[in-house]
């Protein structure tokens, strides 16, 4: 649920705004859309309440492609919401309020484990529980396969979980919670992208919002640059980057070239309002070059 703005209010304040917008969102589906419009063939697992919002969010993962088939309903807790403000600038502020996505449980992603098999990579974010995102984590790694996390929303992590994990994409914020290191320059970005490395994690990407990407990888630091647009509403740009980036990695390509594809869609989804609304489709990508 989002309103736009001209300013954030301060703590106490009330301020007028201007449209109100209701959009499909959270991370995972996010990220799931925006995988399947760039192309890629993607299995949900996921949890929705038994409500009119779980409904449309089903109706919506189909309508996109995604296969559902192990996208629960919860018949106790609700649909998963957003509430979202804008301001002039395009930047936003989010309250989640989790619903049935904080009681995604082990027992429930364990009813798609066949699918760990057949998966290029598994992709996952933070508004499931931990002790799920582990559990995915072995599943993974049993079936021999890739994981990528993306960090968000920022939260301190078990240390068991980083050597799972084929790739990291924090953003700024959420590699200073990870790392307890302020992004400031290029050599706070390395430091901090080492420090994630010795945790046991195999390539790190660290989302710098306008400015790119910086890329880790064997021992090797790059800021991959991308195109500059005007903003519109940034929600779910990361999402969008996450998407794109594991439809890429699953197509063959380099770390290098994914990060280049994903800054590309994320680009793209900024000049667009809302969060599953903004992925752009492959079509979209290419026209856009």
């Amino acid at each position: 649920m989002v309103i736009k703005a001209e300013k954030f209010p301060l703590p106490g304040e009330t301020i007028l705004g201007g449209e109100f917008f209701l959009f499909p969102g959270g991370k995972g589906a996010n990220q799931a859309v925006a995988a399947a419009r760039l192309g890629g063939k993607v299995t949900f697992i996921a949890k929705v309440g038994n409500d009119i919002f779980g409904e449309q969010a089903l109706q919506q993962f189909k309508t996109e492609g995604i296969i559902t088939d192990y996208v629960a309903k919860d018949p106790k807790h609700p649909t998963g919401v957003a509430l979202i403000t804008v301001d002039a600038r395009g930047e936003n502020t989010i309250v989640v309020a989790q619903g049935s996505n904080g009681k995604l449980s082990p027992d429930d992603v364990n009813k798609g484990a066949g699918e760990f098999s057949k998966a290029g990579y598994i992709l996952t974010q933070l508004e499931t529980p931990l002790d799920t995102i582990l559990h995915v984590a072995k599943l993974a790694s049993e079936n021999g396969k890739k994981m990528i996390l993306n960090p968000a929303p920022a939260q301190s992590l078990p240390s068991t979980l980083f050597p799972y994990l084929y790739l990291i994409t924090p953003n700024e914020t959420e590699t200073e919670v990870l790392t307890g290191i302020k992004i400031k320059d290029q050599s706070s970005i390395r430091q901090a992208a080492e420090k994630l490395m010795e945790k046991g994690v195999a390539n790190v990407i660290i989302t710098m919002g306008s400015e790119g990407a910086y890329l880790y990888e064997d021992g090797n630091g790059v800021l991959i640059p991308t195109r500059k647009v005007k903003a519109v509403d940034t929600t779910a740009a990361g999402d969008i980057f996450n998407g794109a980036l594991a439809v890429a990695l699953a197509e063959g390509n380099t770390l290098k070239q994914a990060v280049e594809f994903a800054n590309h869609a994320a680009a793209i989804s900024v000049t667009k309002m809302g969060a599953q609304a903004s992925a752009p489709y492959r079509k979209e990508m290419m026209h856009a070059l």
